[in-house]
């Protein structure tokens, strides 16, 4: 059985847009859909109790456990009816599951091909807010995880028409991978130019550098090359990396930058006009200390397009 599209949905705008995104992505790559809402629950311990035993599961923050699953069915059904109504080649099912959302989530994204969230616009501001579930998932997740604002639409994904206005009829928006040359991997790499090729869209490979100061040089290493020299030599490195996906993908056009500067004022710069920006985030070896990094940080409170973080080893 193919592992499906999963979004997790909680009633908000943000995640009913994720929903509706998660369904576009599992109908373009033939998977199914599957909507979770995740409900903490949490059994109250009998008056006077002592020990840690807890007591049957009466009520949840004085919440009845049923009236819990009436909303969540009440959100699913919402979230299914639009996504009918939107995309309605999705094939979708919908689950709800116990427990605190984020690890819910995390439980549920094992099974995934991928993972899709909602965040929170910053006040009419082009920009993503990540809430602490969302953050947690990402920063744990073994999946890949997409992160789509509030008021994400299927016309957002393709280029305006000639006047500005939205348009379905137009080629998809250009598909962003931020890249890494010091260390770039395969699974980060693969998902944006699969991406790129589902929607028959452009792929930009962005990578940003920046000259070593002469406290970054280390015993031995001369910072005599000039910054022209470097950037070409950076330019040269990024067409090997990216030659041998290019000779699988010939299908997609790739569009290779190389820029000096913070790599997240790059890739926050060149996903202001993409339909999705793709980056990596490296595995924690110490799983009690999960981490996101500075650059998809940035992106994730920064990027108003669709953010894919994808964890590589």
């Amino acid at each position: 059985m193919l592992s499906p599209v999963i979004a997790g949905v909680d009633g908000s705008s943000e995640s009913f847009a994720a929903a509706e995104w998660a369904a576009r992505e599992a109908v373009r790559r033939h998977r199914p859909l599957r909507l979770v809402h995740a409900w903490n629950w949490h059994p109250r311990r009998t008056v006077g109790e002592r020990s840690s035993k807890l007591s049957a599961p009466l009520e949840q923050g004085g919440t009845p456990i049923a009236a819990q699953r009436h909303l969540a069915s009440r959100v699913l059904k919402q979230a299914g009816e639009r996504i009918r109504g939107a995309v309605p080649g999705a094939r979708l099912t919908d689950e709800q599951v116990e427990g605190p959302a984020t690890a819910a989530l995390l439980k549920a994204a094992e099974q995934a091909e991928l993972l899709v969230l909602g965040s929170r616009g910053l006040s009419g501001l082009s920009g993503l807010l990540v809430g602490s579930v969302a953050q947690g998932v990402v920063a744990e997740a073994r999946r890949p995880v997409v992160l789509v604002r509030k008021g994400e639409e299927g016309d957002d994904e393709h280029l305006p028409a000639d006047d500005g206005s939205p348009s379905t009829r137009n080629g998809c928006r250009d598909v962003v991978l931020g890249i890494d040359l010091t260390d770039a991997c395969d699974e980060v790499i693969k998902f944006a130019f699969e991406a790129a090729r589902l929607r028959r869209a452009r792929l930009r490979v962005v990578y940003a550098w920046q000259s070593p100061s002469a406290i970054s040089l280390g015993p031995g290493d001369i910072g005599l090359v000039n910054d022209p020299a470097r950037a070409e030599e950076w330019q040269e490195f990024l067409s090997a990396v990216l030659t041998v996906w290019r000779d699988k993908y010939r299908e997609t056009e790739v569009l290779e930058t190389v820029v000096e500067g913070k790599a997240s004022t790059a890739l926050v710069r060149a996903a202001s006009a993409a339909g999705l920006l793709v980056v990596g985030r490296r595995m924690s070896e110490r799983p009690t200390l999960p981490s996101i990094g500075p650059v998809t940080h940035a992106a994730i409170h920064h990027v108003g397009c669709p953010l894919a973080v994808v964890p590589h080893e």
